[in-house]
């Protein structure tokens, strides 16, 4: 008997693996036929390949800007800013989102002001980022910041909010303080919210970064696009866009590293 449900369970694993293989598979069959469909509609004339251009002519501007020197340049710039914004917006978050959870009374003065500063269009601040602090790094790392701090204060303060009570009663009997009760219980129940805070954050902190560039760098990937769309250079913006698809994947996948991690530490 125990020989026969062990059977059933290779089987079973094999399926998982099998499916596992097709699914990845076909993800990479969308993929390259999405570009080889690409290329061919542009050489056969089916979509206009000055403006939307072709896999090719994406290639060779890459390759250009390697062979120049200004690929890794703006790449970094890019780079740099997103994880400087990212980071300081994820930690500004979590310690506001703290003295939220410390203080009723702060908590019920600042909830209004939370809430309309997180329905603002944070594209709207970027003019005025860019008249205080000047067409520099600073003024991108701002608007990174301003669109990732909010949605971190919020998610952080509701998952504290949520934290199992009795938890909290439980210590509170042992004559537990406030600080020990955050730094014993409400910190590491927290520790998946904050996750997925980092989840969010690490692409908002890119589209931050992305629309800073628009208005105040002179380097960047987002410095790039709006540079080809002035020259009317589509391949330049393209092969912009689809690096800027490659830093999203990398620094969200980094981010689920992360979260592995901590998961097995947790265990």
């Amino acid at each position: 008997m125990s020989e026969k449900i062990s059977l059933e369970h290779q089987n079973y694993l094999r399926q998982l693996r099998l499916n596992a293989i097709l699914v990845r598979l076909v993800q990479i069959l969308l993929f390259v036929g999405f570009f080889i469909l690409w290329e061919l509609a542009a050489e056969r004339g089916w979509i206009n390949g000055f403006i939307f251009s072709q896999p090719s002519r994406i290639w060779n501007a890459a390759v250009r800007l390697a062979q120049a020197g200004d690929l890794w340049k703006h790449l970094g710039w890019t780079v740099w800013e997103t994880i400087l914004g990212f980071s300081i917006g994820t930690v500004l978050g979590i310690a506001i989102a703290i003295a939220l959870w410390w203080s009723e009374f702060i908590s019920r003065v600042l909830d209004p002001y939370i809430v309309v500063l997180n329905s603002v269009p944070k594209v709207a601040l970027g003019p005025i980022f860019v008249v205080w602090l000047g067409t520099n790094i600073t003024a991108v790392v701002a608007m990174a910041i301003s669109i990732s701090v909010i949605v971190t204060i919020m998610m952080m303060h509701t998952g504290f909010q949520e934290v199992d009570p009795n938890k909290i009663k439980l210590v509170r009997t042992f004559g537990a303080g406030k600080s020990q009760i955050l730094g014993k219980v409400i910190i590491p129940a927290s520790v998946p919210t904050m996750i997925a805070a980092l989840k969010v954050n690490v692409g908002l902190s890119l589209v931050g970064t992305i629309v800073g560039e628009f208005l105040a760098s002179k380097a960047g990937l987002g410095y790039l696009i709006v540079y080809g769309g002035q020259v009317f250079n589509m391949s330049l913006v393209m092969a912009s866009v689809l690096l800027l698809l490659l830093v999203s994947v990398l620094l969200y996948y980094g981010v689920s590293k992360l979260e592995e991690i901590v998961g097995r530490g947790r265990e």
